[in-house]
């Protein structure tokens, strides 16, 4: 059963979050700080003054609650979803899947470009049939009882579309943990999910390095992420315990997702406002504080160590299903040589783009929007 549904967070709840931001206890940073060692004290200071006196959470609300929103249950979970319908004859079924420590706020710059192309100056016939939910655990959708991992997230998404949604097929497209999940739905689900479309790459091939290319950029992969894996280790492993002083701090909560959007980010002069807006940043930060669902958007980690980590299993089969890459410059999980891509993917499409990052639906919504629409037109 498929359910209407419309965000309206309490004002008690927002009087609440304001509260402890106002009343944030700060402290010193060392004096060369900055960015090197974590979140810049100076402009969390300077985006909380912003949160408490000139963000509005009810603007945002409203900007989600003007698509059609919608609950329904796959596996005993409450999965929130926007399901936009689009305009034209036969408009093509598309899953768009947000990573962490993005949300549902990553979308909503591009579900109507998607759904109602003609009204920017596209066509008609490109038009898709948006479907953009809420992960298990993040945001308005329901969590899992125990951690969970990408693949049977994409057990769960499968079932959404073709079960609870009953499309024959679609495309899916997706980022961070939407790119990973895309992937098991190509492998695992390619009798229904007829394409992907990724613009990260976090999966690897059980059979390794094969030449002196892809040797060399694992080694360059691996130096690059050292500075990365502090986060990412404490939330596959013990993510409880990281929750209890997070769930109580609206600015704790900031500081370790701002870090990231800073760090991922294709920026100009280092300036983190030269990809997001406050605005932005804020409201995509609101939706784990309002849902408190900061601790179960991190048991996606600890699911994925759970069901192997990385890699495909050992007796993996290439995916075949059509399979396109949008490769953006400043994607912090470098890509992989197109030699190691290909024999993972049926690589139908490679895109190198001339700027963005890891959050390309937020960066640039416009050339990921041009790329989909161009890789659904060879698939239709």
């Amino acid at each position: 059963m498929t359910k209407h549904f419309k965000i309206n967070i309490p004002d008690k709840t927002l009087e609440e979050i304001y509260n402890k931001v106002k009343n944030y206890p700060w402290h010193e940073m060392p004096d060369d700080g900055g960015w090197k060692y974590g979140s810049n004290l100076d402009y969390m200071k300077e985006i909380s003054t912003y949160w408490v006196n000139d963000f509005d959470w009810r603007k945002h609300e409203a900007k989600i609650n003007k698509f059609s929103n919608f609950t329904t249950f796959v596996d005993d979970i409450e999965m929130h979803f926007i399901h936009e319908k689009g305009s034209g004859p036969n408009p093509t079924p598309l899953l768009l899947m947000h990573g962490w420590p993005g949300s549902i706020i990553e979308f909503l710059h591009i579900i109507e470009k998607l759904a109602h192309p003609e009204k920017f100056g596209g066509n008609i016939e490109d038009a898709f049939n948006v479907v953009a939910p809420s992960l298990p655990g993040f945001g308005f959708s329901g969590r899992p009882s125990t951690p969970m991992g990408p693949r049977k997230m994409a057990s769960i998404l499968n079932k959404l579309m073709v079960e609870n949604l009953e499309y024959k097929d679609y495309l899916a497209q997706g980022g961070d943990w939407g790119a990973t999940i895309a992937n098991w739905l190509g492998y695992d689900h390619s009798k229904t999910c007829k394409a992907i479309h990724i613009n990260c790459l976090t999966m690897r091939h059980p059979e390794g390095m094969q030449n002196k290319e892809e040797e060399e950029w694992q080694k360059r992969f691996n130096k690059d992420q050292v500075m990365q894996d502090g986060y990412r280790t404490q939330q596959a492993t013990k993510p409880q315990t990281l929750s209890y002083g997070m769930m109580d701090s609206p600015v704790g909560i900031a500081a370790w997702i701002i870090e990231k959007m800073y760090s991922w980010s294709d920026l100009k002069n280092g300036d983190i406002e030269s990809a997001y807006s406050k605005d932005t940043l804020l409201a995509n930060i609101m939706v784990y504080i309002v849902t408190k669902t900061f601790n179960t958007a991190s048991w996606i980690y600890y699911g994925r160590r759970e069901e192997g980590g990385r890699f495909f299993p050992n007796d993996f089969k290439r995916i075949e299903i059509p399979t396109a890459a949008a490769v953006f410059p400043a994607e912090m999980s470098e890509w992989p040589p197109r030699s190691y891509v290909d024999r993972i993917f049926n690589i139908t499409q490679w895109t190198e783009m001339p700027s963005g990052g890891h959050f390309a639906a937020l960066e640039e919504p416009e050339l990921l929007v041009d790329d989909l629409v161009k890789f659904s037109r060879t698939i239709r």
